[in-house]
């Protein structure tokens, strides 16, 4: 897969960490804090080899501190923030390294993840005898028109919204103890993630680094004395 292939040297935690170090002086507050606390998550994360799943839940962690916001809120309101902070680090993106982590390095992972109908909300709400989502299956494969017109026309941004749509489904399982750590099932999902967030969580941090003058918004809980 891919997605063992190791991280470059410049996206290590220790190489982020030393270039925040030297720009945190210069940086306003709402990025110093963010890219600060996304790092020591990060860092952890980079650490833990052994444990998926706590491997995953500690690069969500990390990806939150630096998006920042209220992801507890319902689905629909988070998407559209997803969809904002996307589209600003796609189009900062100068190298196209999210482009080439999407496109080429895990295309075969996030396919899948788009596909696996075990982090698609509809199905699970279903599951649960939520009116309204007896067409789950229905909605996965209009939701698949959509993946593949964003593939066909190559929409980093829109195939970004759609995967962490689905790993935010992955993220309440597991963190809501809606699964069972080490456990036989969720394995594909929870490895995939967990490599593909490993990949992009870094450039996103990189990205904001060299990037403070946009707006990146105060943390949702911000640095009090």
């Amino acid at each position: 897969m891919h997605g063992k292939a190791e991280i470059p040297a410049s996206l290590s935690h220790e190489a982020l960490k030393a270039k925040h170090r030297q720009l945190r002086d210069v940086h306003p507050e709402p990025v110093r804090v963010r890219v600060h606390r996304a790092l020591s998550w990060l860092g952890r994360a980079e650490a833990e080899t052994d444990d998926q799943d706590v491997r995953f839940i500690l690069l969500w962690i990390g990806f939150n501190a630096a998006y920042a916001a209220d992801l507890d809120r319902a689905l629909d309101g988070a998407r559209d923030h997803f969809n904002s902070f996307f589209d600003r680090l796609v189009s900062l993106d100068q190298d196209q390294r999210i482009y080439e982590a999407v496109w080429q390095r895990f295309s075969n992972e996030i396919r899948l993840l788009l596909t696996n109908r075990f982090v698609f909300a509809p199905f699970w709400a279903n599951k649960n005898g939520v009116p309204g989502n007896e067409d789950w299956a229905e909605r996965l494969a209009k939701g698949q028109k959509v993946v593949a017109t964003a593939i066909a026309n190559q929409n980093t941004p829109k195939i970004l919204s759609v995967m962490f749509d689905r790993l935010y489904v992955l993220r309440n399982q597991l963190i809501h103890g809606g699964a069972t750590w080490h456990g036989s099932v969720n394995r594909d999902q929870v490895r995939d993630g967990a490599a593909v967030m490993s990949w992009l969580l870094p450039i996103f941090i990189d990205i904001m680094m060299d990037h403070p003058e946009h707006e990146w918004g105060m943390p949702y809980y911000p640095v009090v004395e």
